[in-house]
Formats: C-alpha cells, structure tokens, sequence
C-alpha cells in the first residue's frame, strides 16, 4: 500500500496520537486530504475555542512532503455519482460528505483511513483493516 486517504476522524485522531494511525503514515508514499475532510475540519475548528490553532496545526501538516490535497475534478464527479446511485439503489445512504470522500478514494485507488462503518457501504472502496468494521 502506498497511498491513503485519511477521514476527518482519522486526521483527529493522529492529532491524538493514535499510533496505528502515526505508523500506518509513516510508511506510505502519499497522503491524501480530501477538500471535503478540510472542509469539515475546518467548520469544526469554526465551532471550536482554539481555530487558529487547529488551522495552523492543519496548516503544517497539509506542508509535509508526502502529503497531498485532493480537489474536486469531473472525474471526482462521475465517481460521486455512480457511488451515490448505488448506494441508494441498495438502501444504503451515507453522508453527502463521505460519498464525496469515498469518490476522491477511488479515483485515486488510495485505501482510507476511517473509524466510521458506513464506509463498508461503498463498493469498491479499500478501507484499512481493522479500523471500521462491518455494520
């Protein structure tokens, strides 16, 4: 494995010193921020006492070499969509945000990084093992 993607939780998480998490970074090529995970980090810092900080935190993190920011293409968009129908043809809706998230992971073939099982939903979509188990 040589690229992931991490989750808002995940990135949380590494924030907390989740070793699993810290281990699994330092020994992949690339890793991908979805803009829709910045976003959401970005309206929890919005909500939080210390928003300067969690931006600036972010800010460094997102400067490291083997990090790398994922914006929204045309690609990404008829990823989203194909993902999104299957997921209500099957019953199984997820969050808007993570069907985005799940789009920005399979157009780059990453595994991503979650503790949400939702996630489990998504055909095609390599999560790690043993962080979201199946619902």
């Amino acid at each position: 494995m040589n690229k992931v993607l991490l989750d808002t939780n995940a990135y949380t998480k590494l924030l907390a010193g989740e070793t699993r998490i810290i281990d699994i970074i330092a020994d992949v090529q690339t890793v991908y921020m979805s803009i829709f995970v910045l976003g959401e980090l970005y309206t929890g810092f919005a909500g939080g006492q210390k928003t300067k900080e969690n931006q600036e935190i972010l800010h460094n993190f997102l400067h490291k070499s083997p990090v790398k920011i994922l914006n929204a293409t045309s690609e990404t968009a008829e990823i989203f969509g194909q993902a999104k129908h299957k997921l209500k043809r099957a019953g199984t809706p997820i969050p808007i945000n993570d069907v985005w998230i799940s789009a920005h992971a399979l157009e780059t073939g990453s595994v991503l990084i979650t503790f949400d099982k939702h996630f489990q939903h998504v055909p095609g979509l390599r999560l790690f093992p043993g962080f979201s188990s199946p619902t």
